[in-house]
């Protein structure tokens, strides 16, 4: 379990993150087109997995944003954006900002992504919601950074993450 926080106040997750040099968990995630995409649909690329609680908040679309903007530059690296919002939020928010150079994904049918990675906020008022993580993957499925963020109301460390692919 990591213990995190929002607004100072503490949280605990269901686990904790992948370790680096582990290959990582396949998964099912639903898409905005509603199909079903898995570990296998990004076969071959580098991955930058940012996962939020919302995308509906400020920071969490910061992160969005920010990836976004990053991922037009990256060769062979998919950016995932991944929370447990409706995938009909998740299209309506890239179709106001305009952003098209992530894919976003949805955990709300099953929550299982949450808890085969440990991300799930187990208390507090963000109960139930994945915790504000990044994991990046080389095209081996290989895991080769990760960050728990301490304060669900911080960004992520983006250079750090962008440095590890």
């Amino acid at each position: 379990m990591a213990n995190i926080t929002l607004g100072g106040t503490p949280v605990e997750t269901s686990g904790n993150l992948p370790s680096i040099g582990s290959q990582i968990p396949d998964f099912k995630l639903v898409a905005i087109d509603l199909s079903i995409k898995t570990l296998e649909d990004f076969k071959g690329y580098n991955l930058v997995l940012n996962i939020f609680p919302s995308v509906n908040t400020g920071v969490c679309a910061a992160s969005v944003r920010h990836f976004n903007k990053e991922a037009s530059q990256l060769e062979n690296t998919k950016v995932l954006c991944i929370s447990r919002d409706l995938p009909f939020a998740q299209d309506q928010f890239c179709a106001a900002e305009g952003l098209e150079n992530v894919v976003m994904l949805s955990d709300f049918k099953t929550g299982a992504f949450g808890k085969d990675y440990g991300l799930i906020m187990v208390n507090g008022a963000f109960d139930a919601l994945l915790s504000r993580s990044i994991i990046v993957v080389d095209t081996n499925g290989q895991v080769t950074y990760t960050e728990q963020v301490p304060e669900t109301g911080q960004e992520p460390n983006y250079k750090a993450a962008l440095e590890a692919l």
